[in-house]
């Protein structure tokens, strides 16, 4: 989940009220504080509520990300992959990751036949009647967004089905933040060692200590006194969701930068989209339910 972003230009009112990362940090402190809230109460309170909350975000975010891809040029069957992303988290409720896999392989399939049979996408040179242009292409960011998006939400889901659920998910969650405000906090402080400037100039290697720093050990508080896990499974968690979160932020670059945008969205002031939001969140809530599930 990133913060960083490009600065809005210097005099203006945008620039006098944004961060060194380029956002309007008090707006995006209050956002993420409301977001947080949200889910901190459905843990609390209702369990399940919490899978509500993740299947708005997967719908949103799968909307926003195809808004984008066809404004670049893709095709993409949006009808069965909503569907199909809805089903996937659902079906995580009465049938656990089998649920998840059913899901998932019923939207790849259906996917596959809606842009074959679309109309869409057809060559103008030799018509309506002619087969699909960039076949390839479309269906393989299908696939990738549907991974992405409901199928990794789904692993967040799959944590809190468990006796200690609700503790497993705000540990995914406080892993996540505490890593996002400590790379964050070092990085704009004393960062000046880029890690990877050709895809995210602004992440530095100062900010991936703080994010370790932060990150694993709130990790490891909040498994040892919420999951009862022991210290070491945090540290291994926390060191987990340090990387996947990296990652999952710079994959989310990686593909803003190949569609030539900034921001998937401006649903969420002072974040940009959802998908922004929740970038680092996807890939570390796979992470999080293989550490908290296979490691005995």
């Amino acid at each position: 989940m990133s913060v960083a972003g490009t600065d809005t230009g210097a005099g203006t009112p945008a620039a006098q009220n944004s961060s060194r990362a380029g956002r309007n940090l008090p707006v995006a402190i209050i956002v993420g504080a409301v977001l947080g809230g949200g889910v901190v109460a459905s843990l609390v309170y209702a369990r399940y509520a919490f899978v509500g909350i993740l299947a708005a975000g997967v719908l949103l975010g799968t909307f926003e990300v195809v808004r984008r891809l066809r404004a670049a040029g893709y095709v993409i069957p949006v009808i069965p992959l909503a569907v199909g992303g809805q089903a996937t988290l659902w079906l995580t409720w009465p049938y656990g990751t089998r649920g998840a896999l059913a899901g998932f392989g019923a939207t790849v399939v259906m996917c596959m036949f809606w842009r074959l049979l679309s109309r869409h996408g057809r060559s103008a040179a030799t018509g309506p009647d002619a087969a699909p242009a960039n076949y390839l292409r479309d269906v393989s960011a299908t696939v990738f967004l549907a991974a992405w998006v409901p199928l990794f939400a789904s692993f967040a889901a799959l944590l809190v089905y468990q006796q200690d659920g609700p503790g497993r998910a705000f540990a995914l969650a406080v892993g996540v933040v505490s890593s996002d405000v400590g790379g964050y906090a070092v990085g704009v402080l004393f960062g000046k060692h880029p890690m990877v400037p050709a895809i995210s100039p602004k992440k530095t290697w100062e900010g991936l200590a703080g994010s370790l720093l932060l990150g694993v050990t709130a990790t490891t508080l909040t498994v040892f006194y919420f999951a009862g896990k022991p210290v070491w499974i945090g540290v291994l968690l926390g060191l987990t969701l340090v990387a996947t979160d990296t990652l999952g932020d710079l994959v989310e670059s990686q593909v803003k930068r190949d569609l030539g945008i900034k921001d998937m969205g401006s649903l969420l002031p002072g974040h940009g989209g959802v998908l922004d939001r929740f970038d680092g969140f996807l890939p570390s809530a796979v992470a999080a339910w293989a550490v908290l599930t296979l490691v005995p």
